[in-house]
């Protein structure tokens, strides 16, 4: 496994921040490919001076975005339809497709921004959002913002721990399981905020 993640380190050297935002891209669309593997060691090599922070976080943020406004683009244009006979050829299964629209549907807006921190979710948020034909300006908004948290995140994790595989996904999951308890709460703020308006 350190061989696995020594190649991933080097790969990242040697893309540099085009890479990053090349990998952040694909994980960021329909590609099920891992955030981790791109900002955690762009981390760690920060951490020994081989690459701005901010750069990589830039780099990782927008390449996020653009993944995001790609898939924003697919459901605009092609629809529910299209997505739900054809989106398993593109590793989108029709479930995953459904219960995505549940989300954006029952949230709204804000969904797009906490999406971007739920896993099995952050990948898909931004199609309901474009069949919903979601304003792109907020969506553009809530969409960096949600990924900047994200990918701040996992530098950090790849900063200071470097390449200590079992502590970053040790931390990795208690940071996902703060994000999930936060969004819940405010979820279920929202929730009761609205059903008192009823």
């Amino acid at each position: 496994m350190s061989e696995i993640v020594s190649f991933i380190v080097s790969l990242v050297g040697d893309m540099g921040y085009l890479g990053i935002f090349f990998m952040m891209f694909l994980e960021s669309s329909f590609f099920p490919f891992p955030s981790e593997v791109a900002m955690v060691p762009a981390g760690y090599l920060a951490s020994r001076g081989e690459m701005n922070i901010f750069l990589a976080w830039l780099a990782g943020t927008g390449g996020s975005l653009a993944g995001a406004l790609f898939n924003y683009a697919v459901g605009h244009r092609l629809g529910r339809p299209f997505l739900i006979k054809y989106g398993r050829y593109f590793f989108m299964s029709e479930r995953s497709v459904v219960r995505v629209e549940e989300f954006f549907n029952r949230y709204g807006y804000p969904s797009t921004f906490w999406g971007r921190l739920v896993p099995g979710v952050r990948q898909y948020i931004s199609l309901p959002a474009g069949i919903g034909r979601m304003k792109l300006i907020a969506f553009g908004v809530y969409t960096f913002l949600g990924a900047g948290i994200w990918c701040a995140v996992l530098l950090a994790l790849g900063y200071f721990l470097g390449e200590n595989e079992e502590r970053i996904k040790e931390y990795l999951y208690l940071i996902i399981a703060v994000v999930m308890a936060a969004v819940l709460i405010v979820f279920y703020y929202y929730y009761s905020k609205n059903r008192a308006r009823l």
